[in-house]
């Protein structure tokens, strides 16, 4: 399917022109945060910040958002005052290249959505009124990033959004970063949290409370900042009401999690999401089993030498890349595992590992769902202008999650997305 002409255009020469991931993440993490503190506030969804300790005394950074509205039901009055003092928000991927490329910052344009109080994610007043909706459940939300970058403020819009529009908790994850803590350290952040959070463990630092997470590399705290209470914890929900999600490596730790956690036996997640994850270990055009490697690892931002740079930004050996915690991909037995929806996008270097993983896992497993989402590029999430490519996103986890109807409908994203009058997604199983 033929992407709009322009969109490829700059995209092409952005992928040529900027730094590779290895060269560029600690100025992307600078970026990221500048982004994160343009986001305006949003009352439909309340934000708590809580920790999670860790055996070695680190305390994991969280962000709790929780539907106060039904979806798209109107603001009350004082929800309406509260979102009053919003700032834009720069789209993801227009503002991160020019961060990461100074020379170049004053030719390339922010765009900005001065829209405010809306169902799109934002950060809220914590202190607002209780919430008017019980929540269908709690996701479980591991960012992407390589591994090296993302994190809590960054996801802050997308992760209360996901709370709005799927109408579930959604607790988000700063798990340590690479290549200051390299493979097991995410992975192993991300077992313990969603461990404590099946027993019932996970501690609150004062409700209500509002904490600036920096990047947790640059530190590592022994409790919550500001010396917030830690004696209470979040309830355990129903196992069968949780869900494992996470985009790109953030699918990764999603799918490595659950192999973890049947592997371990001390739970195990009966749904899991995972969102152009990182399933693989070659990104050497020359090596690599997957075309996608090659017809998209160039030209669509994240290219095939991003990946390879993440790859050994977070390994820690050369033996990890055989390892099913570092590339699920490897693992010889994927058998019991969870309930799983594999979303792919159409020109993400990734696609077809990620579609390969999804077979695997429908070979030995019941109930797997496997969609391609068409002008898809990696990352699309984050990126403001993507609505289409986002809302035919949320529209196929309705239908894997509540059983909504998904009829074939023309895309709407914000590239070309199905010109032709074609679908805005493929199955790509036959499931449905």
């Amino acid at each position: 399917m033929p992407i709009n002409e322009a969109l490829f255009a700059a995209m092409k020469a952005a992928s040529y022109i900027k730094p590779n991931a290895g060269k560029s993440y600690k100025l992307q993490r600078v970026a990221e945060e500048l982004i994160a503190k343009q986001a305006p506030a949003n009352p439909k969804c309340r934000v708590e910040d809580t920790f999670a300790p860790m055996a070695d005394g680190y305390a994991v950074p969280l962000r709790v958002f929780t539907p106060l509205v039904a979806y798209g039901a109107p603001l009350t009055e004082a929800l309406e005052e509260s979102s009053a003092s919003g700032t834009p928000v720069a789209s993801a991927i227009s503002a991160i290249l020019p961060a990461v490329l100074p020379k170049v910052l004053p030719k390339i344009p922010i765009k900005e959505s001065t829209s405010s109080g809306n169902a799109d994610g934002i950060p809220g007043n914590a202190n607002t009124e209780l919430p008017s909706v019980t929540p269908r459940g709690t996701i479980l939300f591991f960012h992407g990033g390589g591994w090296t970058t993302g994190g809590i403020n960054l996801y802050t819009q997308a992760c209360a959004h996901m709370a709005v529009r799927l109408q579930r908790r959604v607790i988000s994850v700063e798990y340590r970063l690479a290549p200051e803590y390299r493979f097991p350290t995410a992975v192993e952040d991300c077992y313990e949290v969603a461990r404590q959070l099946f027993a019932g463990e996970l501690p609150i630092s004062g409700v209500g409370g509002s904490v600036d997470v920096d990047h947790p590399q640059s530190a590592a705290p022994t409790a919550p900042a500001g010396g917030g209470d830690i004696s209470a914890t979040i309830p355990a929900p129903d196992p069968a009401s949780i869900v494992l999600f996470g985009d790109s490596a953030g699918g990764n730790l999603a799918a490595a999690v659950s192999l973890m956690a049947r592997d371990r036996g001390e739970f195990m997640p009966r749904t899991q999401m995972l969102l152009y994850p990182v399933v693989g270990n070659d990104y050497n055009p020359e090596t690599s089993p997957f075309e996608s490697v090659r017809t998209n690892g160039t030209d669509y931002i994240l290219t095939a030498q991003d990946m390879a740079d993440y790859i050994d930004m977070y390994r820690s050996s050369v033996a990890d890349l055989t390892n099913p915690y570092f590339a699920p991909l490897t693992a010889h037995d994927l058998s019991n595992q969870p309930r799983t929806l594999v979303l792919s996008a159409e020109y993400c270097p990734l696609r077809d590992e990620d579609e390969a993983y999804a077979r695997r896992l429908q070979l030995v497993n019941d109930n797997v769902s496997c969609y391609r989402i068409h002008d898809g590029i990696h990352g699309y999430l984050l990126n403001t202008s993507a609505v289409g490519l986002v809302a035919t996103t949320y529209r196929i986890i309705e239908h894997f999650l509540d059983g909504t109807p998904l009829e074939p409908a023309p895309g709407t994203g914000t590239t070309a997305n199905a010109p032709e009058g074609g679908d805005a997604w493929q199955d790509v199983l036959g499931t449905d």
